[in-house]
């Protein structure tokens, strides 16, 4: 789940952060056939696999980095409509770490297929979308570790509570269980700590739907993301984090996350699965950053209702804590994928 996205997916301009100048393509509304998969990133040859729908069947991008036979990671993407390009630097640790891992990016996502997504925009479609990715792979409860970051949290959990007894391991990366509860914070905390000239300025735009507006990403970018979203000057983010955002879809992107910068509004806003935590029965890491747009606080809560998970908290990182603090991210992920290998305790 991430706000910067919509503006990269509604500006028809071209956003420049620093040297790296992008411009979002679109695809109109109406189209009706499919968009095939792009070329392969130039990273390596990666496997593309069918998927059965309601709406026919689709090819979606996988990609294996390195080899082991037990501890084998599938990445879910945020967005929703994201790309598996904002985990290009898992490639520089997990691998030495001894870890298989797998990018991936979901129906409607950049490298997959991209058909009109009307009746594909389901949570459950979503969750047996990776299921069918799971099988065609030859993941399974040796081996499978399930990792989701924002909107691709959401889907990790739901995936654990329908298919856990396919998983060795679930982490959850900057994402709460409770929309509404995303939305407060928002609104109460990350909103009310901006300038209020600011935020005046912003819920102008938002109330005129004038998303396109220079000052809409300029006082965003200002007063916020670089605050809590990617906590570099906006002239020093990664590459891949640049590049990933003009690749993402707004046909999947705008009805499930809303057009709002400034909280969700879209078919997730009512999502919350709090209640059911204490479901989540496989070995968890709960993954959060102090400078997060989601409160650090809820996903400790989260962690001690889940029957056995661990917390970190990356104490520098925003949103992209994998990008802003890999010095502690990193380890903290490793650290757990290969305990749970060893059979070692979650909880400490």
């Amino acid at each position: 789940m991430r706000n910067l996205m919509t503006s990269f997916v509604l500006s028809t301009a071209t956003l420049v952060i620093g040297a790296c100048a992008t411009t979002m393509p679109t695809a109109p509304a109406e189209t009706q056939a499919v968009v095939e998969a792009r070329p392969v990133p130039v990273v390596g040859e990666g496997q593309m696999i069918p998927i059965t729908t309601d709406k026919g069947t689709f090819k979606v991008f996988t990609k294996k980095v390195g080899d082991s036979p037990t501890m084998k990671v599938l990445l879910l993407h945020g967005g929703p409509g994201g790309t598996h390009e904002f985990f290009e630097n898992f490639s520089d640790h997990l691998p030495d770490a001894g870890i298989e891992f797998y990018y991936y990016d979901q129906l409607g996502s950049y490298f997959s297929d991209q058909p009109n997504m009307d009746g594909l925009l389901t949570i459950d479609r979503f969750v047996d979308e990776v299921e069918q990715v799971r099988q065609a792979l030859g993941l399974n409860a040796d081996n499978f570790y399930l990792y989701g970051q924002s909107w691709g949290g959401i889907l990790g959990m739901e995936y654990a509570l329908a298919h856990q007894d396919k998983l060795k391991g679930l982490i959850v990366s900057n994402m709460v269980s409770s929309i509404p509860a995303y939305n407060d914070y928002a609104h109460n905390v990350l909103m009310a700590d901006m300038d209020p000239a600011v935020l005046a300025r912003l819920e102008e735009l938002e109330a005129a739907e004038d998303y396109e507006h220079p000052d809409y990403m300029g006082l965003l970018m200002e007063h916020h993301y670089v605050d809590h979203i990617l906590r570099k000057p906006a002239d020093q983010w990664p590459e891949p984090v640049v590049r990933a955002f003009p690749h993402l879809n707004p046909e999947v992107y705008i009805p499930m996350q809303g057009p709002s910068e400034l909280g969700a509004s879209g078919l997730l806003v009512d999502w919350d699965i709090t209640e059911r935590l204490e479901e989540i029965a496989v070995p968890t890491l709960v993954m959060a950053a102090s400078h997060d747009t989601m409160e650090p606080a809820f996903k400790r809560m989260m962690s001690k209702r889940m029957q056995q998970a661990r917390y970190v908290e990356m104490p520098n990182g925003g949103h992209f804590a994998q990008w802003d603090d890999t010095d502690n991210y990193f380890p903290a992920l490793i650290d757990f994928i290969q305990d749970v290998d060893a059979g070692r305790p979650v909880i400490e």
